[in-house]
């Protein structure tokens, strides 16, 4: 695989950690650029390591591994975005002035999970083609930084517009990744 898929191939993988962060990045109270890179680095570094570890499950047993990732990432995200929903309708209307100015660290590293488990397929694929495993997860781990990074600082305009409907939003954007890689998986969604 050439640079130029591989960079394809790198942007194509973020996309999904784009939408989730612009939710993140939403229902916060103006983050800033130091919590958009913060975000952006964790979710960097998870859907770096998430090939890699397809990569070595496609040279030893993919057939068993891969039948569940999707229903885990869907679980996840569902779970997550559900629990945003009902912190979202729950909240009162002066709560907006109150929330939070960045998310835990166990929130962001379960949402990137649930958001790299497509990265894990990708490298379990990436383990029967010639590929420098390495450079290619640098380089999908760099752009996933780059674009949640920059979902975070897009949802800080869009959460102020959106009130508490942000968290809502959010939580419905991680239903919507999850529901689209179970779709994708039972062949409804090509």
């Amino acid at each position: 695989m050439n640079l130029s898929a591989t960079l394809i191939l790198a942007f194509g993988m973020s996309m999904d950690a784009f939408a989730a962060s612009i939710g993140k990045g939403a229902s916060l109270h103006r983050p800033c650029f130091r919590e958009a890179f913060r975000t952006g680095f964790i979710f960097g570094v998870i859907e770096a390591i998430t090939p890699l570890i397809g990569w070595y499950l496609g040279l030893f047993a993919s057939q068993y591994i891969m039948q569940w990732s999707q229903w885990v990432a869907f679980t996840l995200l569902f779970i997550l975005g559900a629990r945003m929903i009902i912190e979202g309708l729950k909240n009162k209307p002066e709560d907006n002035l109150t929330r939070a100015t960045r998310h835990g660290f166990w929130i962001l590293a379960a949402t990137a999970i649930g958001t790299s488990l497509d990265a894990l397929a990708i490298g379990v694929g990436l383990a029967f083609l010639e590929v420098n495993i390495i450079l290619t997860a640098l380089l999908i781990g760099m752009a996933t930084m780059v674009m949640s990074t920059l979902g975070i600082m897009v949802g800080r305009f869009i959460g102020p517009l959106l009130g508490k409907w942000a968290e809502v939003l959010g939580g419905t954007v991680l239903i919507g990744i999850g529901s689209s890689i179970l779709l994708e998986h039972l062949g409804y969604l090509r």
